[in-house]
């Protein structure tokens, strides 16, 4: 009777555990693709749902908040979400330049060059969106050992029409976006870890098994992500996203684009993560029958070549997956002039002969046989301040004021630690089929105090790239009717007024040296006593 009592009593502390674990689903994919430059995209999707799961109130920050019970979600992660009640949140971690006209848009759309974070709060009565912002930023700096901390004021703005909510809106309060990026940010192992950190398994199993940093980090491109969702169907959805571009031709000693799991990552999946409901590599098969692709039996959906790698399938583990083309001898590039592969290509300078003055200049082009309109978005720190007055829209040399409308510019304001806040312009853009819009405005470049220059002042500032948005279909009239996300322009290297640094250096280095020499005679002749020698034969 008494062993009856235990066995019931194990399982009542059992049966809720379990209850916790259906609550929470996570599945892997890998998708791998075959660019026409010879290259090769990878993306690894991770994500984990908290079924039934929803953001915090933030008017309940000052109470004391339930308990939170994760078996697949993320605890550090989960923590700093429920500390700041956040409903929305994503950060991306890039370096490098992504090349829409040849690789097309990526399968995750913000790759814009160094750090970007922009979060969805709900606004509150015990602490503002601003301080819970702060916090946020310096949280997410620690976690993942980054320079998030000086995304602060002077970086900050709320995009809400190029950044709007990707889930549900919660009903319990209005909610603003704060939206903040560092283009100068560069990417290393440091991120990676804290990043794998996150996953179920780790690195020890599963698609993330393939992550070496030697590898990665050595890519053309690459970048990581973190999105956080709240969808009210399902709950809270955390992805985490890693994409890199590789150069298969440029590794290899033949010049082959040959590829298969070994030689990009140098590692192989030596089992499947338990936990994981899917695991699935996907290989997009490029256009052509001269290609081949091994193992010979993966299950083909729509151009797509799909091995399952979960426990409860048959596929064999460990397996190299490749793509090979036997009649190739060496890889030969495309001749110019390509075709873009995306309907829009633009393209972005600063130029000037002084370093006070300067103009800013975008291109794009409509490379669709259909009219196109499209939001356009700048945010520059106040390093830069644009002449609304001098801004001009031409097609081929000619005044087109008509094709830009919507037209709205926050000038900086000064804050209160006597910074600045960045200015944003934002803007609708009409650009006719087959057609190059050009758009042109003379900027002025700050002088900065001597203290407030960087290290490496000569080399110059970063800015942030434009971005390019699709509008909504239902506020706009427009024919466009292709799917995609967001346009990052490359960041811009802008050359301030920067004073010779070198003129205290070569300053100290001439009164140390007549000190030198006026100390050392005058000390030679108070203390340096002249004496007769006889000199004897």
């Amino acid at each position: 009777m008494r062993r009856a009592l235990v066995w019931i009593f194990l399982a009542h502390l059992c049966i809720p555990s379990f209850a916790l674990y259906r609550k929470e689903t996570y599945k892997e994919d890998l998708r791998i693709q075959s660019l026409r430059d010879g290259r090769v995209s990878t993306t690894f999707s991770f994500v984990t749902v908290l079924e039934g799961a929803g953001p915090r109130n933030p008017k309940a920050l000052g109470q004391r908040d339930e308990s939170q019970h994760y078996a697949l979600f993320p605890l550090t992660l989960g923590q700093i979400l429920r500390e700041y009640a956040i409903t929305e949140l994503h950060l991306t971690l890039n370096a490098g330049k992504w090349n829409y006209d040849n690789w097309g848009h990526p399968h995750e759309a913000e790759v814009g060059t160094g750090a970007e974070l922009w979060a969805w709060m709900g606004a509150s009565e015990v602490t503002t969106v601003d301080e819970r912002w702060s916090g946020l930023r310096n949280a997410l700096s620690g976690l993942f050992c980054a320079s998030l901390g000086s995304l602060d004021s002077r970086r900050t703005l709320s995009p809400t029409v190029a950044f709007p909510l990707s889930g549900s809106t919660p009903t319990f309060s209005p909610h603003e976006l704060r939206h903040a990026s560092l283009p100068s940010e560069n990417v290393c192992t440091e991120n990676l870890t804290p990043f794998l950190k996150l996953l179920p398994c780790k690195s020890h199993a599963g698609l993330a098994a393939l992550l070496n940093p030697q590898k990665v980090f050595d890519a053309d491109w690459h970048g990581m992500g973190v999105h956080v969702i709240w969808k009210e169907d399902t709950g809270i959805e955390l992805k985490l996203s890693l994409q890199a571009v590789f150069n298969p031709v440029r590794t290899s000693a033949g010049k082959r684009r040959d590829w298969n799991l070994q030689s990009l990552f140098d590692r192989s999946i030596e089992r499947s993560c338990p936990v994981a409901s899917s695991s699935a590599i996907t290989v997009i098969l490029p256009e052509g029958k001269d290609h081949k692709i091994t193992p010979e039996n993966p299950a083909y959906v729509d151009g797509l070549a799909i091995y399952d790698l979960s426990s409860s399938s048959n596929f064999t583990i460990p397996s190299n997956i490749a793509m090979y083309w036997p009649s190739e001898h060496s890889f030969q590039h495309p001749l110019p002039p390509l075709t873009p592969i995306t309907p829009l290509s633009v393209k972005r300078t600063i130029h000037g002969t002084t370093q006070t003055r300067g103009v800013l200049s975008v291109s794009v082009t409509n490379n669709s046989p259909q009219e196109i309109s499209v939001g356009y978005l700048e945010m520059m720190p106040a390093l830069i301040t644009l002449w609304m007055h001098t801004l001009k829209v031409e097609i081929n040399s000619q005044i087109r004021s008509d094709l830009l409308s919507e037209l709205k510019y926050h000038p900086p304001s000064p804050q209160s630690n006597d910074h600045f806040s960045p200015s944003m312009l934002q803007a609708v853009l009409t650009i006719p089929p087959k057609t190059t819009l050009k758009i042109s405005m003379e900027v002025n470049k700050a002088f900065l105090k001597y203290t407030e220059h960087p290290p490496d002042a000569m080399r110059g500032w970063d800015l942030p790239g434009a971005v390019f948005f699709p509008l909504s279909q239902s506020s706009h009239n427009t024919s466009s009717s292709y799917d995609w996300e967001r346009i990052y322009t490359p960041t811009l290297l802008v050359d301030l007024p920067t004073p010779d640094f070198s003129m205290p250096y070569n300053v100290i280095i001439l009164s140390c040296t007549l000190m030198t020499l006026i100390f050392g005679s005058i000390f030679n002749l108070l203390t340096r006593k002249w004496v007769v020698m006889e000199i004897q034969e």
